[in-house]
C-alpha cells in the first residue's frame, strides 16, 4: 500500500488514509470515530484519524524482538545497513516534491519552505551511512599487551515517536541513525502529521531493508505510552511537549530503558544595550517566523535593555506588517496556518494569558480569507517577564525591558528552556560570554538559524528542555552502548 500524493487541479493534494507497515507488510488502521486530519488552509477533512489496533502493536513489538535477537553486527552488517541508506537517500531525492507537499499541507509551513527542507533530507541519510563506516564499532585498548576491546553494540527495539512541527525531516533522520546503529525501529508520526513519515517509510522500504529494522504504526498518546513501557522497547527517542515527555519517562522508569527526549521550552532572547537595532529585529522575526514559528528552538521570550524595547517593537511590528500569510501550497506565502486546531487554540489561549497580564498585542499582518488556522505573527509587549514562562511554539514572541545583562541571566535562568537561547549585541566577546551563563544547550549569537552552528556543536538538553542531546556526531551513538570485552589478568593491582 502506498501514501503517494496525487495533484488535484487546484494545485493541492490528496493524503490517503494511513496505514502499518508491520512485520514486513502493509496493512490497514482502525479509524477513529468523528475524527479526522483536517487541512489546517481550510479546515476541511483529509482523512480520518487512525490507530493501529492492540493486536498489530503487540506483532510489532514481537517482531522487533525477534529480528534484534538475531540480529548482526560485524563489519558486513555495517557496509550492509551503510549501502541501504545510500539507496535511501537516492529514493528521497525522487520523492522531493511529494514530501514538500503533504509536508506543507500538514504542518501548514509555505511548501517554499518544505522543499528546501525536504531537499536537505538525503544529505542528513548520508551522513548517517557515513557515521555507519567511519565509527569504528569495535576498538582495541591498551591493555599492556592483553586483548580488550570496545563494542558498540544496538540498543535494542527503539521506538521512534515524532511531532507534527517535522513531519517528514524528524521521522527520517532518527529513523536512519537508528538504522545505521542496527536497532530494530518502530516509527509512531504525530497523529496530526501521518502521512509525510508514511512516505519517509516508503522510501526506506524500497531501498531493501533487513526483516524487521523498520516499522511504522499509527495513533495518538495511547499508542506512543504502549511502546514506552513495553519492555521489549529498550530505547525511546521522542519529540514532543513536555507533558507527553514526562509520561515517557516515568512509563520508561520501570526498567530503565534509555531516553532521548527533546521537550523544547520557551527559549529566552538576551537583548544587550549595544546590540545594533536591525540585526535583532532581522533576527528574531526571522526566528519567530521560520517553520511558522512552529520549531522547538525558536526564541520565545524577548529580555530587552529598557532603551531598546520601544524601537525593537517597532521595527517587529514594521517587518510583520509586511509579511505574507496565506496557504501553504501558495508560492507567494511566508507564513501558512498553524498545523492543527488544539495547538492554534492553544496558542490564542496563551497570547490572551500574557494580555491578562497587562501585554498589549502586536499582530498587524493581513489574513487570508480562508477558513483555516490562521495568525499573524504578534509580538506580546509590557507581561511581567517572571509570569510570561510558557513555551509558546508558533509565530509568537513576548517582550520585556530589563535593566542590566544581570537581570537578563536572572530571568532567563530562573525558568530555563534548556533548549537554546539568543544573545543580541554588537561586542561579541561579550555577547558570546553572556550566553556561555545561560541555561540552554545552544546560544545562538546575532542570529536564529536553524542549522546546526559547527560540525562539531553537539548539544545537551538541560533540565526541562529533556533527556541527552544531539548533535551531527551523536546522531548514530545515541543509539548504542558500550560493551567492554577483554582478557583480565592477575597483575592488575586489585
Amino acid at each position: 500500500m502506498t501514501a503517494e500524493v496525487n495533484p488535484m487541479a487546484s494545485g493541492e493534494i490528496t493524503i490517503p488514509q494511513p496505514v502499518n507497515y508491520i512485520a514486513d507488510d502493509w496493512s490497514e488502521c482502525r479509524t477513529v470515530d468523528d475524527a479526522w486530519n483536517v487541512d489546517p488552509n481550510t479546515g476541511e477533512p483529509v482523512h480520518r484519524h487512525v490507530t493501529t489496533a492492540p493486536d498489530d502493536l503487540e506483532r510489532a513489538l514481537r517482531h522487533a524482538e525477534r529480528v534484534y535477537d538475531i540480529g548482526r553486527w560485524d563489519e558486513d552488517a555495517r557496509f550492509e545497513r551503510a549501502g541501504v541508506l545510500e539507496r535511501v537517500a537516492a529514493i528521497i531525492e525522487t520523492r522531493v516534491e511529494d514530501i514538500a507537499r503533504t509536508d506543507a499541507l500538514t504542518s501548514g509551513t509555505p511548501i517554499g519552505v518544505t522543499r528546501t527542507v525536504a531537499a536537505f533530507l538525503p544529505a542528513r541519510i548520508r551522513a548517517a551511512a557515513s557515521d555507519l563506516v567511519n565509527i569504528p564499532r569495535v576498538t582495541a585498548l591498551a591493555a599492556g599487551g592483553r586483548d580488550v576491546r570496545l563494542h558498540k553494540v544496538p540498543w535494542g527495539p527503539a521506538a521512534i515517536l515524532t511531532p507534527w512541527n517535522g513531519p517528514s525531516f524528524i521521522p527520517a533522520v532518527k529513523t536512519a541513525s537508528a538504522v545505521a546503529a542496527g536497532c530494530p525501529v518502530i516509527l509512531k508520526p504525530s497523529e496530526h502529521a501521518p502521512g509525510s513519515a508514511q512516505i519517509i517509510v516508503e522510501c526506506f522500504v524500497e531501498a531493501g531493508l533487513p526483516s524487521g529494522a523498520l516499522q511504522l504504526v499509527h495513533g495518538g498518546g495511547d499508542i506512543g505510552a504502549g511502546l514506552s513501557g513495553d519492555p521489549r522497547v529498550k530505547i525511546v527517542s521522542f519529540t514532543g511537549g513536555p507533558g507527553a515527555g514526562r509520561a515517557i519517562a516515568r512509563a520508561a522508569a520501570e526498567d530503565f530503558k534509555v531516553l532521548q527526549l527533546e521537550l523544547g521550552g520557551n527559549n529566552p532572547v538576551l537583548v544587550l544595550d549595544d546590540a545594533d537595532l536591525d540585526v535583532t529585529a532581522d533576527g528574531i522575526f526571522d526566528g519567530m517566523t521560520k517553520v511558522n514559528g512552529q520549531w522547538c528552538e525558536g526564541p520565545g521570550r524577548i529580555l530587552a535593555h529598557r532603551g531598546l524595547v520601544g524601537p525593537l517593537l517597532e521595527a517587529l511590528t514594521e517587518r510583520i506588517s509586511k509579511v505574507v500569510v496565506g496557504h501553504s501550497l501558495d508560492e507567494d506565502t511566508e507564513i501558512g496556518p498553524i498545523s492543527n486546531a488544539p495547538h492554534f487554540q492553544t496558542l490564542r489561549s496563551r497570547i490572551e494569558g500574557l494580555r491578562s497580564l497587562g501585554a498589549s498585542v502586536h499582530g498587524p499582518a493581513p489574513l487570508p480569507e480562508l477558513d483555516g488556522f490562521f495568525m499573524s505573527p504578534t509580538v506580546v509587549a509590557g507581561a511581567d517577564p517572571a509570569r510570561a514562562t510558557a513555551e509558546l511554539f508558533g509565530p509568537v514572541v513576548s517582550l520585556h525591558a530589563v535593566d542590566s545583562d544581570d537581570e537578563a541571566l536572572r530571568l532567563a535562568n530562573a525558568h530555563p528552556s534548556g533548549l537554546d537561547a539568543y544573545v543580541f549585541g554588537r561586542d561579541t566577546d561579550r555577547a558570546i560570554d553572556i550566553g556561555s551563563r545561560v541555561v540552554a544547550g545552544e546560544v545562538r549569537v546575532n542570529g536564529a538559524k536553524l542549522v546546526d552552528l559547527a560540525d562539531g556543536s553537539a548539544q545537551s538538553f538541560w533540565g526541562p528542555a529533556g533527556i541527552g542531546g544531539h548533535g551531527p556526531a551523536e546522531s548514530v551513538r545515541v543509539f548504542c552502548g558500550d560493551r567492554v570485552v577483554g582478557v583480565d589478568s592477575p597483575g592488575l593491582p586489585l
